[in-house]
């Protein structure tokens, strides 16, 4: 019985999103930045056929752009990264709040009310219409129709 309630109360843990674990090798597991930013040297810079520069300079504008690249997105994120987390985090938190205690509420409450208004509509409809409509029917229920086709007059 002890190791049972253990064993809840570890998969409630590891359910808790404050205390599940940060994978550090794979950052973006869902791929949801695959064919946003991989730009690379060649993806951005390159020199036709018959225009090349030296060669020490091709290597050299390669290492450039992609040492400052990686640094200056590191110090992007290392700059920012925390404060529109934070930003982030509190405009998700405001559209869950939004949407769990205004949209959904609302949508119960129409729901809910109009399934009132469409019993007083189906009420009418049986009261007035369908007599109508039943009276209608019958006076056009002995109404033949004949097709007959003609020959062209030649």
């Amino acid at each position: 019985m002890a190791q049972q309630e253990e064993l809840s109360v570890g998969k409630a843990e590891s359910r808790d999103p404050l205390t599940k674990e940060i994978d550090l090798v794979d950052r973006d597991p869902k791929q949801i930045n695959q064919e946003v930013v991989k730009v690379d040297f060649e993806d951005v810079i390159a020199e036709p056929e018959g225009t090349y520069s030296f060669d020490g300079v091709w290597k050299a504008s390669n290492t450039t752009f992609t040492v400052s690249k990686y640094w200056c997105y590191r110090i992007l994120s290392g700059a920012l990264g925390v404060p529109l987390a934070l930003l982030w985090g509190f405009l998700f938190a405001c559209v869950s709040f939004c949407h769990i205690w205004g949209a959904v509420p609302c949508i119960k409450s129409y729901l809910i009310e109009i399934q009132c208004c469409g019993r007083c509509y189906a009420l009418c409809i049986r009261t007035f219409c369908d007599p109508l409509f039943e009276a209608v029917g019958k006076i056009c229920s002995d109404v033949r129709v004949a097709l007959r086709k003609e020959r062209a007059k030649d």
